[in-house]
């Protein structure tokens, strides 16, 4: 869809639901992957320069490496992991926390009881990072930016969301209301170029 921005030009706003998606699985066979959207448009887990997913971890295991690539996960169901990043403990208990480590540092994974979904933004190292950040409540996202509802329904300039539904918004201003927490991953300016590429 289109929405009118300030000086009369169109802003494309595009709505990626969660029903379309397809399960993937990982790089390394140990799970699969929902993909919500990535530049270049379509891009497979190795030729990507941004990528937004859902990772489903269902049991205890090794991690995909992704060299050159950083990451940042959100535990968005279940009760968390104990993880080995190159080496060192980092216990990821909480959920809806962004958590920055290297793609491709050696990554082993415990689940600490059950089953975990995961918000995965994965980016290359060597080009502008985009920001992600997990929100409640009323507030305006300047794009180009992807919007996640993450555990309740949300709104974004008018666009119902439900559960793991997202908006994909080129430059300019929108009006985000999320009734529970929203993933807000504003992208590189410099890939306004490119903003569409939703999955």
């Amino acid at each position: 869809m289109a929405a009118r921005r300030a000086g009369g030009r169109d802003r494309t706003v595009r709505t990626l639901r969660a029903a379309t998606r397809g399960a993937v699985p990982w790089k390394n066979g140990g799970g699969v992957t929902r993909n919500i959207a990535a530049h270049p448009e379509g891009a497979g887990t190795v030729d990507f320069e941004w990528r937004v997913s859902l990772a489903e971890v269902g049991a205890d295991g090794p991690f995909s490496g992704f060299p050159g690539v950083d990451r940042v996960l959100t535990v968005v169901e279940g009760a968390g992991m104990d993880l080995t990043v190159g080496g060192q403990r980092r216990l990821v208990d909480e959920r809806f926390v962004p958590q920055h480590f290297p793609g491709d540092a050696a990554t082993d994974c415990r689940l600490l009881a059950g089953p975990v979904v995961n918000f995965n933004v994965m980016f290359r190292r060597d080009r502008p990072a985009p920001a992600v950040a997990v929100v409640r409540g009323t507030l305006t996202v300047t794009g180009p930016a992807l919007v996640v509802a993450l555990d309740a329904p949300a709104q974004v300039d008018g666009v119902r969301l439900g559960r793991y539904d997202a908006v994909l918004a080129d430059e300019g201003a929108a009006v985000l209301r999320a009734e529970g927490h929203a993933a807000v991953v504003t992208l590189p300016p410099r890939e306004s170029g490119h903003r569409m590429s939703g999955i």
